[in-house]
């Protein structure tokens, strides 16, 4: 079925099931589904519709946009980078009197500031600040966990890897992905909480999953949101 709203039309199907109530499921494609109760009229899936209708459009594109692998970046006035789980714009300075290039966070806009106004350059000053924000808010993170484990860490250092968001060697040395800046402080928490219990537990074991569990009791939402949005933390 096809339904236009506000400018906009999406294309959806309807299954009806054995539920109670009305709800809306986006997969991996971008396909909208409705799912509703048997006899429930098209009248009151299109309110659902309208109801949800700006979260159905977001999550429908971001969906369509993650197929296509990992976001490529343009440095623009305006263009959007992940900070905290959040999208900020970015505007971009030149000052050739600065000592180093470098980024301020200041009412919600990604301040960039190079002497020369070249991609790398701003790339490259955008990695820096996600390096010493991430580095900061994990070592505050393993701080706050510290009192639940009775083993420290060694060494906290942060990473620029490709496969993983972190790790704990034998030797209790713990390294972080920088790109963790980009996501929510929970979402950040959680993974600090997953490699601290692997310097009790080194393997995926049900030991280790139940010291996760009951120290990160929603660590499935948090790696579900990894999982989904990895694609576009990038610079």
């Amino acid at each position: 079925m096809r339904h236009t709203y506000l400018g906009e039309t999406i294309q959806f199907e309807i299954k009806y099931k054995k539920r109670a109530s009305m709800g809306v499921h986006i997969d991996v494609y971008g396909h909208v589904e409705v799912q509703t109760p048997k006899g429930t009229s098209d009248e009151k899936v299109i309110q659902l519709l309208e109801r949800n209708w700006d979260q159905i459009q977001q999550k429908s594109k971001e969906m369509k946009e993650r197929m296509l692998g990992p976001k490529e970046r343009v440095y623009h006035h305006g263009e959007s980078f992940l900070y905290l789980g959040k999208s900020y714009p970015i505007q971009i300075f030149q000052d050739d009197t600065i000592k180093q290039d470098h980024v301020d966070f200041k009412e919600g806009i990604l301040h960039i500031f190079v002497k020369q106004l070249e991609d790398e350059k701003i790339k490259q000053a955008l990695k820096r600040f996600y390096y010493q924000r991430c580095k900061a808010m994990v070592e505050k993170s393993v701080r706050n966990q510290q009192s639940d484990f009775k083993v420290k860490p060694r060494s906290i250092r942060i990473t620029d890897s490709k496969k993983t968001w972190g790790t704990c060697d034998s030797q209790l040395q713990l390294t972080f992905n920088w790109r963790l800046a980009m996501a929510p402080l929970e979402v950040i928490d959680y993974v600090v909480v997953h490699e601290m219990c692997h310097m009790v537990h080194l393997n995926h074991d049900r030991s280790f999953w139940r010291l996760v569990g009951k120290m990160s009791p929603n660590f499935k939402e948090q790696e579900n949101w990894l999982a989904q949005s990895s694609w576009k933390m990038t610079v």
